[in-house]
Order: structure tokens, then C-alpha cells, then sequence
């Protein structure tokens, strides 16, 4: 690995390109991404617009959340979700992260926020950072680029997550939920990693819409 002033996850993404051939895969998934994300986009479309007014009506602008994410081989780029926390809760919470980040975060969310996260209907606009091909409908979560030089350095593995683009939707949030810790999230993406195939990746949306539709309806 080389030093100098490259951040971590510069140096890693090296690493990332390292990793033994996929392409083929790889290819087979980007293709399903596009072809899923454009039609959830249109057909979500309907919803999406009573919600960006709702939004601006009951809380003011900004509609969106847009936030800095690492993507694919360390490239960073933007997220885009609809906003669920009070204007300006992104630098009181800045410096939170697992467990301490759940936990503040309750106090800053709006009531539609609440509504948007329970039935996760605040990630609509990832659908586009998946046509875009910033992410994947499945895959690792995205994570900030500081939170990402932190947990490279606290697990070596970390870094393999770059092989892959971040998804709307993973294993560890279909297996465990957001209380699992970040080691055992980081297990469960590598196996997505190591094991990803078109069959895992069907599966894997079937599960999370079924667990999303179950939360709609609750």
C-alpha cells in the first residue's frame, strides 16, 4: 500500500481493484439496476410528489437530504433521500456514529420524518444514485467518507466494501436491522461481496419488499 497524502480510502481503492475478476456479474447486476431503478422511479413517481409537498409544507425547505457518500473503488459522491430531520440536524449530529447516531437522531425527527423512515419511503430518491450508478439496489449501505477512515482503521476488512457500489438496500439491513453493530454489518457485506450473483440479488430486493410493504401497512 502506498503512503503519502491519499486518504484511506484512496489507498484502499487500489486494493479494491485487486480483487479476483467479477466483471461478468458485475455487468449482469448493473443491467437488473437500471432496468429496476427506472421503472421503481416511474412507478413510484405518484407517491413521490405528495411527499416532496408534504415535506416543504410541514417543515420548509430543504425537500431533499443530500449527503457525501463513498462509492465504488473510494469515489465519493452525492446521496439524495427525502429530508426526515429538522433543518440543520446534519452538523448537531455530525459527529455521531452507530448506536450514538440512532440514538440522537431521534430527537431531531420531524413527524413526517418519522412516518418517511418507518416505512422507508425517504429513500425514493435513491432510485436515481442507482440509475446514475453512484449505487445498487443492493449492496453495502453508503457511508460518510470520515466515518469510512475511521472504520477502515478500526477493521482491516473494511476496505473490501469499495469493491462493489453501495446499495438502497444489503444484508445486514434484511438479516439483522440498523441495531447490529458494525463489525457484524461488515460480515454480512462481505458476503454479499464474496457470494454476489443475480439469484442473491432477486432474493434479496423479494425480502426487502415484502419487509417494506409490511412496514407501509403496519
Amino acid at each position: 500500500m502506498q503512503g503519502g497524502s491519499d486518504s484511506l480510502a484512496e489507498r484502499f481503492s487500489r486494493l479494491a481493484q485487486e480483487t479476483p475478476d467479477r466483471r461478468r456479474v458485475d455487468l449482469e447486476l448493473r443491467l437488473l439496476d437500471v432496468v429496476l431503478s427506472a421503472f421503481f422511479l416511474l412507478v413510484s413517481l405518484p407517491l413521490a410528489i405528495p411527499i416532496a409537498i408534504a415535506n416543504l409544507v410541514s417543515s420548509g425547505r430543504p425537500v431533499f437530504y443530500r449527503g457525501k457518500r463513498v462509492g465504488r473503488g473510494g469515489r465519493v459522491f452525492t446521496m439524495t433521500k427525502f429530508r426526515t430531520l429538522r433543518p440543520g440536524a446534519e452538523g448537531r449530529l455530525g459527529h455521531h456514529l452507530g448506536e450514538t447516531l440512532v440514538e440522537a437522531t431521534e430527537s431531531e425527527v420531524t413527524r413526517l420524518g418519522k412516518w418517511l423512515r418507518r416505512t422507508q419511503l425517504d429513500e425514493i430518491p435513491q432510485f436515481w444514485n442507482v440509475l446514475r450508478g453512484d449505487m445498487s439496489l443492493v449492496g453495502p449501505r453508503p457511508i460518510r467518507p470520515r466515518f469510512f477512515e475511521e472504520l477502515a482503521e478500526e477493521l482491516p476488512a473494511y476496505w473490501q466494501r469499495l469493491v462493489v457500489r453501495p446499495g438502497l438496500t444489503g444484508f445486514a439491513q434484511v438479516r439483522r436491522g440498523y441495531e447490529t453493530s458494525m463489525a457484524e454489518k461488515l460480515a454480512h457485506d462481505l458476503e454479499w461481496i464474496a457470494d454476489r450473483s443475480v439469484r442473491l440479488y432477486l432474493r434479496t430486493l423479494w425480502t426487502t419488499g415484502i419487509r417494506v410493504l409490511r412496514q407501509v401497512f403496519d
